[in-house]
């Protein structure tokens, strides 16, 4: 499997970078008590922050605001996922457990202000290539509905797009049956590549102190 970034999607946003995670032979269950409890903590403090503050006062959450509206997305109408869940978080609704690969994303979506995918790599098929959805493309998303992609970031195999910082589809969802997943960090276009590096390790290694099996990972971008 090859990932690769469109030379449009560079055009549109110069600074993208993604952190590309593979893991192999994972176990995915119910959440351990330490990823709940930290997890519960986080949203907890997170929603003192908020209560002074709106999300888009956190610097993560407005850059990737802008890089919406860099490949022509109003950002208030279609808010990437990290905003998506810190705004939650200020109503108060806080996120309950899914399982333990939905909940890590969640943990380090909140603690970095980025946007985080998962998807099951069995349910994918040949390479992969980030890029601007069509006007057509549109897919059945997590959040029930049918979406449409049409200027929007998207990750595309050769069955079509499959995953956005928006919303992901529900045809490649890691459940617990998954084996092999592939984790897509959307970082921040003003991270370094030292602090892309760390981002994307840490996250790598928790996934695999929780799940077991082994994982690489890749730092993919337009520069």
């Amino acid at each position: 499997m090859e990932i690769m970034v469109s030379s449009e999607l560079c055009r549109m946003v110069p600074g993208f970078t993604a952190g590309f995670i593979r893991y192999r032979d994972i176990e995915v269950g119910p959440s351990p008590q330490m990823l709940k409890g930290r997890l519960q903590l986080f949203q907890e403090s997170l929603y003192f922050d908020l209560e002074s503050k709106s999300p888009t006062e956190f610097e993560g959450i407005e850059e990737w605001r802008q890089v919406f509206k860099q490949t022509g997305k109003d950002p208030n109408r279609y808010r990437h996922s990290a905003e998506a869940l810190y705004r939650r978080i200020k109503k108060q609704n806080y996120l309950q457990s899914v399982h333990s690969a939905i909940d890590v994303n969640n943990f380090f979506s909140l603690e970095y202000e980025v946007p985080i995918g998962i998807y099951d790599t069995d349910k994918l098929n040949g390479d992969i290539e980030i890029k601007v959805g069509a006007e057509q493309e549109e897919y059945n998303g997590l959040n029930g509905r049918l979406n449409s992609l049409h200027n929007l970031i998207v990750s595309s195999d050769s069955s079509g797009p499959f995953g956005s910082p928006f919303v992901d589809s529900e045809r490649t969802a890691v459940t617990t049956d998954t084996k092999n997943a592939l984790q897509i960090v959307y970082l921040r276009p003003s991270f370094g590549g030292e602090e892309n590096m760390k981002l994307t390790e840490s996250l790598m290694k928790m996934f695999l102190q929780i799940h077991g099996g082994e994982g690489h990972y890749t730092i993919i971008g337009c520069e």
